[in-house]
C-alpha cells in the first residue's frame, strides 16, 4: 500500500514538500494517545535480544534515525513510535539560517537514492534547545545531537560557532556529533582536515564537559565518504588521541561516477551539485566501516550509515565493527514498516548464527579474516 502511495502522490511531489506532509502526519499520530500506542505496538514491537550498550547508553536495539530527517527537534516522539531506537536531531547550527534555495531535494527513484543541498537549514541552537528543555517524552529513544557550523561564519571562527551549539545542546543531548562531512556548507569539509580538526574537537569537548557537569556526554565526529583512506586513517588515529567516544561513518557523497547510477548523466548534470545519499553509497561506506575498524578495533564506537536498506545491510555493518546503525533515504522508499523489518530480520539472523548477543557480533567478519 505504501509504494502504491508513494508513486501515486509522493512521487508527483516536490521531495521536500512530500517530506513535510509526512513528517507532520507522523507528528499528529504521536499526539494522540491511544493512536500512538496502536502505531507503536504495531511497527516497533520490542525484541528484547537486541538491546545494545553502546556509548556508555542502553539502546533498545541498533537502528536509528541519521540526522537530516529531524532537524529541529520537533518529531523525536514520532520517530520513536516508528520503531527507531536512536533518534540523531539536527543539523543545528548556531544561528538560525534557512538553508540553500529551493529547489535543494531530490529523487533518484531509480537507484533508490536522494540529491540534497538543504544548506543546514535550521532554526538555531537556542531555539532547538529551547524545544528539548521543554519536550515531554512520550517514549525514550536515545538522543543524538548533530551540530554543524553556520553558513555565514568564517571558517576561522568555526570554532567558537560550534562551542556556542555545545554550550545551548550539550545538556539534551545523550551523544553530541560534530559535523564537518557536509558538502552543502562552503568551507566545512575543510575541517575534516586533522591540523582543524584536532583543536575544533578538543574544544567542543572542553565546551561540553564545562556546561554538563553530572555526566560525561559522548563525543562523536561525522566524515565524509569522500575522503582518501590516509585521510581515514588520520581521523582514526586523532579520536583515539583525543579520547573520542566515536565516529560516524559517512555522510553524503558528491561522488557520482563509479556507483553504478542508473539514473541518465543528463538528469544528473540537472539536478546539479549536492549530497548523494542511498543505495549507492552502501559499498563505499561498507568499505569505510571495515577501514575504521581495522584502525581502531572496539576502542571506541562506530556508527554505519549510508545505503542503509534491509536488515542484512545493517547484520553486514554490525559484522564489518558498527555497533550502532543508521538510516534516513531508504525510509523514504520503504515506508513506516521499515523499522520493523529491520529489527524483525535482525532477531532472526541471531537466532540462526553463532552469536549470543549483538555485541558479540559486533567486528566478527574482520577478526575472521585476520585470524
Amino acid at each position: 500500500m505504501y509504494h502504491l502511495f508513494f508513486r501515486l502522490l509522493f512521487q508527483r511531489m516536490d521531495p521536500e514538500q512530500a517530506h513535510h506532509l509526512a513528517f507532520g502526519w507522523i507528528r499528529r499520530v504521536a499526539r494522540i494517545p491511544g493512536l500512538r500506542a496502536l502505531v507503536r505496538a504495531l511497527l516497533a514491537p520490542r525484541h528484547p535480544e537486541l538491546r545494545v550498550s553502546a556509548l556508555g547508553l542502553e539502546h533498545s536495539g541498533p537502528f536509528g534515525l541519521a540526522a537530516g530527517f529531524d532537524k529541529n527537534a520537533v518529531g523525536i516522539d514520532g520517530m520513536a513510535m516508528l520503531g527507531f531506537d536512536h533518534v540523531e536531531i539536527g543539523t543545528v547550527t548556531a544561528q538560525q539560517q534557512p538553508g540553500n534555495p529551493r529547489k535543494r531535494l531530490f529523487r533518484l527513484v531509480e537507484d533508490r537514492a536522494l540529491i540534497n543541498r538543504m544548506g543546514f537549514n535550521n532554526d538555531g541552537s537556542a531555539a532547538v534547545a529551547a524545544r528539548l528543555a521543554a519536550r515531554t517524552p512520550v517514549f525514550n529513544p536515545v538522543i543524538g545531537v548533530n551540530i554543524g557550523k553556520t553558513k555565514v561564519v568564517p571558517e576561522a571562527e568555526a570554532v567558537a560557532d560550534y562551542v556556542t551549539s555545545t554550550e545551548r545542546l550539550a545538556a539534551y543531548a545523550d551523544y553530541l556529533v560534530v559535523n564537518v562531512s557536509s558538502p552543502n556548507t562552503p568551507g566545512l569539509r575543510n575541517l575534516q582536515a586533522v591540523d582543524q580538526l584536532r583543536p575544533l574537537l578538543s574544544a567542543v569537548r572542553e565546551a561540553a564537559d564545562h556546561t554538563v557537569t553530572t555526566r560525561r556526554v559522548p563525543l562523536l565526529v561525522k566524515i565524509a565518504p569522500d575522503l582518501a583512506d590516509e585521510d581515514i586513517d588520520a581521523v582514526a588515529d586523532l579520536a583515539l588521541e583525543l579520547g573520542l567516544d566515536g565516529i560516524i561513518a559517512t555522510n553524503t557523497t558528491i561522488a557520482r561516477e563509479e556507483l553504478g547510477l542508473r539514473t541518465d548523466r543528463s538528469t544528473l548534470e540537472a539536478i546539479g551539485a549536492g549530497g548523494l545519499s542511498g543505495a549507492p553509497l552502501r559499498a563505499r561506506s561498507l568499505e569505510m566501516l571495515r577501514r575504521l575498524y581495522a584502525r581502531v578495533g572496539d576502542r571506541i564506537t562506530l556508527i554505519g550509515v549510508g545505503g542503509i536498506e534491509t536488515a542484512d545491510d545493517v547484520w553486514e555493518r554490525i559484522l564489518a565493527g558498527a555497533s550502532l546503525v543508521q538510516g534516513y533515504s531508504a525510509f523514504i522508499y520503504q515506508g513506516p514498516l521499515w523499522c520493523r523489518a529491520i529489527h524483525r530480520g535482525l532477531a532472526a539472523h541471531l537466532k540462526s548464527g553463532p552469536y549470543a548477543t549483538l555485541a558479540d557480533a559486533v567486528g566478527a567478519a574482520a577478526r575472521q579474516e585476520s585470524s
